[in-house]
């Protein structure tokens, strides 16, 4: 396979596999166990001796088609999918620490990815700092002799925060310490944090590389030393595998996923720009806008804008319910980075166990929308909004 592809040309052609029947589309390959035509042949591949597939919850065909295009999209040498997006966190998380050790933490996340560093590992003994992750200064106040782990989302979940990837990285390696870096609202065409210095980047493969509203999925991609030392074995006896199926489905999202990411992208900044001339809207945060409070960074580590807008109304949860109910293309869901436009109120869906000060720590108010834009012409979805802004007083 050609490594000087183009994005686009990888996402079709990359890792496939073909079977001795020359099938087009990839294979599915539904299937618990593998067979041997020997004993001698089963002891040498579970040594590890020869080549092959042992069991489905180690790998399997269609998986490995999927890990590999997805490493060659974003320049990793090794990647393991599993189930879902949170599989893919507290994987990359759990599998390279041990009683004792400490986690440095972005305090802008995903309220399942926070569960996991605040709650869920210090039940095994593993400490938690969370930092406002804007500010390089506060990671570096953070660390402790113990620190293992930078966790972090850029642009953050729902506000759209950017963190300097690189400015973090340097001061993981100073300490030995490794950088995960959970890149789903970028997408792997729009920001490659591994060239940026990160050790370990995660997806949600459920959004844009799905994105289609078809199924679960997740993956971890870092380099094959760290995949063999830690994630290996982690994920053969922990048992996070994909469905084929599922990986199936996957290889087939990820075809259209420029096509889709472009439109997208162009819908989204159409519509960051009208509602940022709305008197309804208090704010809009957008990494394509020159306002966007981290514009420095993000003309440093992205080479596009999002398929999400962040935005605030002035009547606070009222507005929002009004707007969202009045919407008619433009539907109310939690899911994003789906080919259908979608909104959500993250301060009673996705946020909503926060506390009040969380919340308004990291910036989501009552009135807190997140809109993700989807494949639909974009006329017809800044009308949309224009027709529903009707319903919410100025």
């Amino acid at each position: 396979m050609s490594k000087n592809w183009r994005p686009a040309t990888q996402l079709v052609h990359g890792g496939t596999t073909r079977s001795q029947h020359g099938e087009t589309s990839e294979a599915i390959f539904l299937t618990q166990g593998f067979v041997y035509e020997t004993s001698e042949a089963a002891e040498a591949r579970f040594k590890g001796e020869t080549e092959g597939f042992i069991y489905a919850r180690y790998g399997s065909p269609t998986n490995d088609m999927f890990e590999k295009r997805m490493c060659m999209l974003e320049g990793a040498e090794d990647a393991r999918a599993t189930a879902s997006g949170m599989a893919a966190v507290t994987a990359a998380i759990l599998c390279q620490l041990k009683a004792g050790d400490h986690i440095v933490a972005a305090r802008a996340l995903f309220g399942s990815c926070r569960w996991v560093v605040e709650t869920l590992a210090p039940k095994y003994g593993i400490e938690c700092t969370l930092v406002d992750g804007r500010d390089l200064a506060n990671w570096e106040k953070a660390i402790q002799k113990n620190t293992k782990v930078f966790f972090l989302e850029s642009p953050t979940n729902p506000t759209l925060e950017v963190i300097d990837i690189a400015g973090v990285a340097k001061l993981a390696n100073q300490i030995g310490a490794k950088v995960v870096v959970d890149n789903v609202f970028a997408t792997p065409l729009f920001q490659k944090p591994l060239e940026l210095g990160a050790h370990i980047v995660v997806y949600s493969a459920t959004k844009h590389i799905d994105g289609q509203g078809r199924c679960l999925g997740g993956v971890v991609l870092s380099d094959k030393e760290w995949i063999n030392e830690h994630l290996h074995d982690y994920f053969r006896h922990t048992g996070p595998a994909m469905s084929p199926f599922n990986a199936w489905t996957l290889l087939k999202g990820i075809e259209t996923l420029p096509l889709r990411v472009r439109q997208q992208t162009e819908t989204a900044r159409r519509v960051a720009d009208f509602l940022a001339e709305q008197p309804q809207v208090a704010k809009v945060i957008y990494p394509g806008r020159k306002d966007h409070p981290q514009a420095d960074i993000i003309a440093k580590q992205m080479t596009g804008g999002s398929t999400l807008v962040a935005f605030e109304l002035k009547g606070g949860k009222d507005a929002a319910f009004a707007l969202q109910n009045a919407l008619e293309i433009v539907r109310i869901s939690n899911n994003l980075g789906d080919s259908k436009s979608l909104i959500t109120h993250p301060g009673t869906t996705t946020h909503k166990n926060l506390t009040d000060e969380a919340r308004e720590e990291l910036g989501i108010s009552a009135g807190t929308v997140r809109f993700s834009a989807g494949i639909e012409d974009s006329d017809d979805v800044v009308e949309d909004f224009a027709r529903a802004l009707k319903a919410v007083k100025a």
